[in-house]
C-alpha cells in the first residue's frame, strides 16, 4: 500500500476529522485524492449539501513506494480514514474505487479571482444558525398530515438556496463550510470565483459550487 507521510500529527487528525464528517452524512462515501509536490488535495462530495468540498493537508514526504509524479486516485473515505495513523502523521492509500460522477468533474485549479460582498465568518455562522432556527421553526408549525419529505425538502430548498447578500453563493455553502468544520471561531473566510464557480475557501477547507448548483454537472474533466 502507498503510503503518504502527512507533515504533522495535526495534518493527520484534521483529515480523519474531515472524513468522518464526510462519512456522517454518506457512510459509502468516496473522495479523490490529488498530490502534488508537498501539497494532498482531498475533494468529497457530502449529499446533503449539494457542494464540493476540498481540505488540503500538507505532506512531509510527496512520494512513497512507488508513487511516480503525482497521485490522483478515488478511494473509499471509510478505508482511507481507517489507513490514517495519527501518531505516526501517514495515511495509506486504499485500493482504488469506481468514483461516482461528481470525482471526475473538478473546479479548476487556477484562475480564482476574489469577489467581494462576503460577511465575516462570525456573520457567517450566525447566518446559519438563523436559518437552521428558520427551518426547525417552519418544520414544527406544519400540521402531522403535512409533515412529509416532499414538504420538508421543499422548506430546506427555500432556505438553502437562498444567496449570501449579493454574492450568489448559497446559505447551504456556508452550512456545509460550518458543518464539515471549515468554519471555525478565530478563522477568515474569503470568497473566490472562476468560471461558473465560487468558493468559500477558510484556513481550514474550502466549500466549491457552480452558481446554477452543481446537479447539472455540466463541467470540465480533471
Amino acid at each position: 500500500m502507498t503510503v503518504l507521510h502527512l507533515a504533522d500529527e495535526t495534518e493527520a487528525a484534521d483529515l480523519a476529522a474531515f472524513l468522518s464528517r464526510l462519512l456522517h452524512y454518506d457512510r459509502s462515501a468516496a473522495v479523490r485524492l490529488q498530490a502534488a509536490g508537498t501539497a494532498l488535495a482531498v475533494f468529497g462530495r457530502p449529499p446533503s449539501f449539494e457542494v464540493l468540498a476540498i481540505r488540503a493537508v500538507r505532506l512531509a514526504k510527496p512520494y512513497e513506494d512507488g508513487l511516480d509524479v503525482t497521485l490522483d486516485v478515488t478511494v473509499s473515505a471509510g478505508e482511507l480514514l481507517e489507513a490514517v495513523d495519527e501518531a505516526a502523521a501517514t495515511a495509506g492509500v486504499p485500493d482504488a474505487v469506481t468514483g461516482p460522477p461528481w470525482a471526475g468533474l473538478l473546479p479548476p485549479r487556477s484562475g480564482w479571482q476574489p469577489e467581494g460582498g462576503l460577511p465575516g465568518a462570525d456573520a457567517l455562522r450566525s447566518l446559519v444558525s438563523a436559518a437552521v432556527a428558520e427551518f426547525r421553526s417552519r418544520t414544527e408549525e406544519l400540521a402531522a398530515e403535512r409533515r412529509t419529505r416532499a414538504e420538508l425538502d421543499a422548506i430546506g430548498r427555500d432556505i438553502w438556496s437562498r444567496t449570501v447578500g449579493e454574492t450568489g453563493l448559497p446559505v447551504r455553502a456556508v452550512h456545509a463550510a460550518q458543518s464539515l468544520g471549515f468554519l471555525r471561531p478565530g478563522g477568515g473566510a474569503a470568497l473566490l470565483s472562476a468560471g461558473a464557480w465560487l468558493r468559500l475557501r477558510t484556513p481550514y477547507g474550502s466549500v466549491a459550487v457552480r452558481r446554477a448548483g452543481l446537479g447539472s454537472f455540466g463541467l470540465s474533466v480533471r
